[in-house]
């Protein structure tokens, strides 16, 4: 107990140091007018770790029965309780309402991790995407690795393309991969490392889902930029990410099949990366139709806090104390 509170301290002393004016004040100024009076109680969750949660994903193909009872007795317990529109058995994720982390697996070569630690946020867009046995699903901005892992959790995929423009991450994309898929399944991912704009132009409707989780300005870990000129050059390059998203959702949708259908996710508050991209390519693209996840929404609203005032085919999840999930924006399209 000694030695925990001891670390928590040092845990504490390191995450208080590393708070980022810079950013901050820039989020400040934005959020208070994006989400009013709700900014107040996000921002205090993301500026305290201490309060932050972690999902832990069972890997299907590497399962043990004593994790999970070691999980409950650690007052973990099954999350997605209510009655979902696509809920796979297959897909196991404890949560529970104490902040804290539970201990890491290490890569170990030729041996499948057992479990993935996540912001259980992150699966909101693996559920809205709906993937089923024998589809072709494309993850055009796939690393790390935890949703493609997801998506495997759920369905076997007919071919599943898994692609990553930056190189270091990409390699670790690949042993996450290898991490949690076994022998035969890995077969069927193929992982490249293609300039996601340029996939609907090599790829042209190849796949049934695609999902973009696009490179976005993730809130949670900018607020921790250690380096002020880095925190400065990124709120910098900020204006420049919703003409990336946009291209990359372009070439997401002439990837897609018509007929099929499009997540894309981020995980960031900013409107301008989210609504905004969104609009644009429904009102831009003549053949993309808004698809409604206001059920998915209402199933998992008692684990989730959601911004109100959002359309049907999107949701913005809010980090709160006890609910710590997030920030995670969804939407959902189809190709016609």
């Amino acid at each position: 107990f000694l030695l925990s509170l001891k670390l928590e301290n040092k845990t504490k002393g390191k995450l208080q140091k590393q708070l980022c004016q810079v950013v901050l004040d820039h989020f400040e100024k934005q959020y208070t007018t994006e989400l009013g009076d709700k900014w107040t109680s996000v921002r205090d969750v993301l500026t305290y770790p201490l309060c932050w949660q972690y999902a832990i994903l069972l890997n299907k193909f590497s399962q043990s029965t004593p994790l999970e009872s070691t999980l409950r007795v650690e007052g973990y317990r099954p999350a997605f309780q209510g009655s979902m529109p696509y809920l796979p058995s297959s897909l196991k994720c404890y949560i529970r309402s104490n902040p804290g982390r539970f201990p890491a697996q290490k890569h170990q070569a030729g041996k499948l991790k057992e479990y993935y630690l996540l912001n259980a946020a992150s699966l909101l867009p693996v559920l809205a995407l709906e993937v089923k046995d024998g589809e072709d699903i494309l993850d055009l901005c796939a690393a790390p690795g935890g949703k493609s892992v997801a998506i495997l959790q759920c369905a076997y995929p007919g071919q599943f393309h898994c692609n990553e423009y930056d190189d270091l991450r990409s390699r670790w994309l690949k042993q996450t991969i290898e991490s949690f898929i076994p022998d035969p399944l890995i077969n069927l991912v193929t992982v490249s490392k293609l300039d996601g704009r340029q996939m609907g132009d090599l790829k042209p409707e190849l796949y049934d889902k695609v999902l973009v989780d696009a490179p976005c300005s993730n809130d949670k870990s900018w607020l921790f930029s250690s380096d002020i000129q880095q925190a400065t050059l990124r709120l910098i390059q900020r204006k420049e990410l919703p003409s990336l998203q946009f291209q990359l959702l372009r070439s997401a949708l002439k990837a897609l099949r018509p007929g099929g259908s499009l997540v894309y996710s981020t995980c960031t508050l900013s409107k301008a990366e989210n609504s905004d991209v969104i609009n644009l390519i429904l009102n831009s693209c003549s053949n993309v139709l808004p698809v409604d996840i206001s059920e998915m929404a209402k199933a998992v609203s008692q684990e989730f806090a959601f911004l109100s005032g959002m359309q049907q085919h999107e949701l913005l999840v809010l980090p709160e104390k006890g609910r710590a999930w997030g920030p995670m924006y969804v939407a959902k399209l189809k190709k016609m």
